[in-house]
């Protein structure tokens, strides 16, 4: 389609639509636009936008339209030029209009892939598919790290874009996403950028005023990153839960926690194993009859341990004691000494 003037060949001509006409009968009747006439213009900006042509190439368009229909009666070069004002005006404004609009939707879309990639709701073809839009490979290993502070975040916030401007100037375009999650900051990273997340970590833990970051392991495949992410999320409750003061946390550092606290037995058994060689330590516990025995406060640990907390359990919503070797409990308040022959073992 041809263009419009030197500066503004690239415009087709139907974004000048009728200006030429408005442009005389205004010069010629001094009259302002009517309101049809801006809304005209402000729908052709709108196009415009959406067409993905520049303003600046739009504007010039204008003006070398402006010169060829500029009218030759003296006296009309005034209400030429507020007509050529109240043009521009109205067709930047629908312009601008509909970019808002577009970063509306691309604000949506952005959320939407970011749920569905943190909590594995979509199709996972289609996901990597949504992911590369955002300049991430799914088909690649990839490890998410999460930073929590005193307050919440959001996208578009002081701390979000200090954070980002920051990974931009170390690495650049790196395939790296960073993005806010139930108030905390978020990024994922290819797995093979070891560099990364620890720089993210300590620029997160100084832009959130000494806050903590859990970085999450490496995971492959589309469903990586949801595994990370819940990896680095399950660190900062345990950090949390245990008292740790770390403000980098590892989730390969903290694996054993998890496992020992589901496993009461494997807790116990830890303790034993751990303690338990005391028993034959030079000047240990002693020995009863040749037969080796845990010290009493290696085995009352161990049993409390099997019972639940490391220092006492539940039962009931009462606190269960165990009671001190030789002793028997027979009813609540009352304690009864075992027999000595009861006590030792058949040799």
């Amino acid at each position: 389609m041809r263009g419009v003037g030197s500066t503004g060949r690239n415009v087709p001509e139907r974004y000048l639509d009728g200006y030429a006409r408005i442009l005389a009968e205004v010069a010629a009747t001094g009259r302002r636009l009517t309101r049809e006439e801006l809304e005209s213009r402000r729908a052709l900006g709108e196009q415009a936008a959406d067409a993905g042509h520049g303003l600046r190439a739009l504007i010039n368009a204008h003006l070398s339209a402006t010169r060829a229909a500029w009218p030759q009666a003296p006296g009309s070069a005034d209400s030429a030029l507020v007509a050529v004002q109240q043009v521009i005006d109205a067709f930047a404004e629908g312009f601008e209009r509909a970019q808002r609009q577009a970063v509306r939707q691309e604000e949506a879309a952005r959320r939407e892939f970011i749920d569905d990639l943190l909590y594995g709701r979509s199709d996972l073809g289609r996901l990597a598919e949504r992911a590369e839009r955002f300049g991430l490979r799914l088909s690649h290993a990839h490890a998410v790290a999460v930073a929590e502070g005193p307050a919440a975040y959001s996208e578009g916030g002081t701390v979000p874009r200090q954070v980002e401007q920051a990974l931009l100037a170390r690495f650049g375009n790196r395939d790296v996403l960073l993005t806010t999650k139930d108030g905390r900051l978020l990024c994922v990273a290819p797995g093979h950028e070891d560099e990364v997340l620890p720089y993210f970590a300590q620029q997160a833990h100084a832009a959130t005023d000494g806050g903590r970051v859990a970085i999450g392991r490496p995971q492959p495949g589309p469903g990586g990153v949801v595994q990370s992410y819940e990896e680095a999320l399950n660190a900062l409750e345990l950090a949390e839960r245990l008292g740790l003061d770390d403000p980098v946390l590892y989730a390969a550092d903290l694996l054993v926690y998890p496992v020992l606290a589901r496993d009461r037995q494997a807790m116990a058994d830890l303790v034993v194993n751990t303690l338990g060689p005391l028993t034959t330590a030079r000047g240990g516990a002693g020995q009863d009859r040749g037969h080796r025995r845990p010290p009493p406060g290696v085995a009352r640990q161990a049993a409390v341990t099997r019972a639940g907390t490391p220092s006492a359990c539940r039962d009931g919503g009462h606190r269960t004691k165990i009671a001190p070797a030789g002793r028997t409990r027979t009813a609540p308040g009352t304690l009864t000494r075992t027999p000595r022959a009861a006590r030792r073992r058949p040799t």
